[in-house]
């Protein structure tokens, strides 16, 4: 039998069911309600009355979706939808009752008030009824056979509602080989309740004891699951991550679909960054799906930190083909296996390609013809760009002019430039480089948006040009290079954990959220704008992510240090090494020249352009191509200063804290994106 076989006899069934419910409810109705001749009266006319209103009873049982919903996932959607057909089915008996049978057929009242409400109670019964009681039975049958393959007890921390789906996740299966044998709760209120028949012992501060209280009994607690609530600030996770570091018990986390990219539900360890943060911005995943869904989508760089973040976004959201661009063989590689384990749709093919070899990018844009570029590939660090200055601007300038080129040649609907919060008032290489790519694709924003230029090939939008856009954001824990791992690594060894000045903050955000909120800025202004900005005259080029607010790295490594369950000045000591070159103490997100338009979109900003026309843009370029032959450092900055005239090198005073010695760790910085 095919699948679409058995689901056509499963429905059936239910109609089936549904059908007979009808009839058995409104006898039994009867039998209840009446007794002797009131009773005998009225028998002769249920054969002609209950097949007709079992008929009309199935179409409103289909109105109302009771046949939509399978009965292993009945819930409290379903039961409304059970009440509100029987409401329809009583009301429809009242009118038939009082306002046609009664005073022309009958002479009397055939069911009355009382049998109708009667009735009203017992339906609901008999449709509801059968269906929950199958998922309990499919539930208890789920949770025993999970119980048997369950080896590891587990603590669940966190508030009842998140605890819920845990538990749920537990007795279907969902996480194999561990059951729940308590649950903690950061509020006192919540001891002593139950949760699917598991008892809220104690709060967090009495871990510690609960553990030793299982052991006692002769269970020996394995692991610990923190739900999002367990790690939220005002639960203090640095307390319940410290007393877990102390038992021993693995600390792990319960990911949800969104972060699993809907592969089901998991559990990771625990690290410091995910109690770093302020909560994530939420993401309409709707309308990235909307952006990706069926297109060819190609990233630059898609073996870093945020490239192989957003190949594998892409591939989530349905992108019918991947090219990911990478100059590293290993991490191409990486990249690759990694989405070979995602169930996705999505073709992915793998290109290895320096984004410097103009000919070769052009030939891979060309032969794929994408109707996406996110382009990721980038020289990063501060201080190998302050030395290695000649690279920032191959990589950093003339990399991005050959993709943004061939991007717009090849006739790409939206092409996405990533960007850093250095690039404004910059005082580095990085930042000045970035900068200058940005409004080159400023300048080729415009043009392609120049009245009587044509339109590509339009494949992707009709005749819609290609946008070319510009995302900012600043440091990505966990990026390669970023000042978490860094810090976390110093503590590893004892410390010294170095903060280059004392004053110096920076915006953090997790790779996820800065993958997912570069596709919501791709999404504004390759839909959005193409709708409605031109009416508007708002064409913004430069998008800005929402970082909320800056963190001092000095506030960051105390809180990495206690995470780790020892005392800043005491166990762990902190020595400022003083600013280097290309640092400032904070970052600027919009350029006071810049004016910013409202995107009505949770988590994005974005400014008009300002920028030079392409032919200035391409001038400088060609300036910058004689000072690179030359090996012109001045002259090179001269051209950068000036298209960017507030390329400037930063003052930062020095600190007031003693300076490392020499032989001590190389510091950490806040890594850009």
């Amino acid at each position: 039998m095919s699948v679409f076989s058995r689901i056509d006899a499963k429905k059936a069934l239910v109609v089936a069911h549904d059908f007979a419910a009808t009839v058995l409810a409104l006898l039994a109705v009867f039998v209840l309600r009446f007794e002797g001749p009131l009773l005998a009266a009225r028998l002769p006319y249920l054969p002609a009355i209950l097949p007709s209103f079992a008929l009309y009873a199935s179409v409103v049982y289909w109105y109302f979706g009771l046949y939509q919903s399978r009965w292993r996932f009945a819930s409290l959607p379903d039961l409304s939808g059970i009440v509100k057909a029987a409401s329809v089915l009583s009301l429809s008996l009242l009118v038939l009752d009082y306002g046609l049978v009664s005073p022309d057929f009958y002479g009397g009242f055939f069911f009355g008030k009382i049998t109708i409400a009667l009735y009203w109670v017992l339906q609901i019964f008999f449709l509801g009824g059968p269906r929950v009681a199958y998922r309990y039975l499919r539930f208890v049958r789920s949770r025993d056979q999970a119980e048997k393959l369950a080896t590891t007890p587990a603590l669940v921390l966190g508030r009842p509602a998140d605890v819920e789906i845990v538990l749920r996740a537990l007795e279907s299966g969902g996480l194999r080989r561990i059951h729940a044998v308590g649950v903690l709760s950061p509020r006192d209120s919540d001891a002593g309740q139950s949760i699917r028949g598991i008892s809220v012992r104690a709060d967090f501060r009495s871990l510690e004891k609960t553990v030793a209280d299982f052991a006692e009994r002769g269970v020996a607690v394995k692991r610990l699951i923190a739900t999002p609530s367990a790690l939220a600030a005002d639960a203090e996770p640095e307390k319940l991550f410290a007393a877990a570091r102390r038992l021993g018990v693995p600390l792990t986390r319960f990911q949800t679909l969104d972060e699993t990219l809907g592969s089901g539900a998991s559990l990771a360890p625990v690290e410091i960054d995910d109690l770093l943060l302020r909560p994530t911005i939420a993401i309409d995943r709707a309308r990235l799906k909307g952006l990706v869904e069926g297109r060819r989508v190609l990233v630059t760089g898609g073996g870093g930190s945020i490239g192989s973040e957003m190949s594998l976004r892409v591939a989530a959201f349905g992108a019918s083909e991947l090219m990911i661009v990478e100059n590293s063989e290993p991490a191409l590689h990486a990249v690759v296996e990694a989405l070979a384990l995602q169930s996705s749709v999505t073709r992915v093919t793998g290109a290895i390609a320096d984004i410097r070899d103009r000919g070769r990018i052009e030939r891979l844009f060309r032969e794929f013809r994408p109707d996406l570029v996110f382009h990721a590939a980038a020289l990063k660090h501060v201080p190998y760009l302050e030395v290695d200055w000649d690279e920032a601007i191959k990589t950093n300038v003339f990399g991005s002019v050959n993709v943004l080129d061939a991007a717009l040649a090849s006739g790409a609907s939206a092409a996405v430039m990533i960007s850093t919060d250095k690039a404004i008032e910059p005082v580095s290489m990085l930042g000045a480089t970035k900068r200058f790519a940005e409004m080159y694709a400023q300048a080729l924003d415009a043009l392609a948006r120049e009245p009587g230029r044509p339109a590509g090939d339009g494949k992707a939008n009709g005749a819609a040009r290609t946008r070319l856009i510009a995302v900012r954001f600043g440091n990505v824990l966990g990026s390669n290079g970023s000042v978490v791992p860094k810090f976390k690594a110093q503590i590893a060894h004892g410390g010294p954990v170095t903060v280059t000045h004392p004053d110096m903050v920076r915006y953090f955000m997790t790779v996820r959220e800065a993958a997912e909120l570069v596709l919501t800025a791709a999404s504004h202004a390759d839909f959005d704008m193409r709708a409605d900005g031109a009416a508007t005259g708002e064409t913004p080029s430069v998008y800005v992510l929402k970082m909320g607010q800056p963190v001092k790295i000095m506030a960051l490594a105390e809180r990495m240090i206690r995470l780790a369950g020892f005392e800043p000045g005491v166990d762990i000591e902190i020595a400022v090494t003083g600013a280097r070159a290309g640092e400032r103490l904070n970052e600027i997100l919009f350029d006071q020249d810049e004016p910013t338009v409202d995107t009505g979109v949770a988590g994005v900003m974005a400014a008009k352009p300002l920028f030079a026309d392409i032919g200035r843009m391409r001038d400088w370029l060609a300036d910058l191509k004689v000072a690179l032959d030359a090996h012109d450092r001045d002259g090179a900055r001269r051209i950068l200063a000036d298209a960017v005239p507030d390329f400037t090198r930063a003052v930062i005073p020095p600190p007031a804290i003693a300076e490392l010695p020499p032989a001590s760790t190389q510091p950490a910085v806040a890594s850009p994106p």
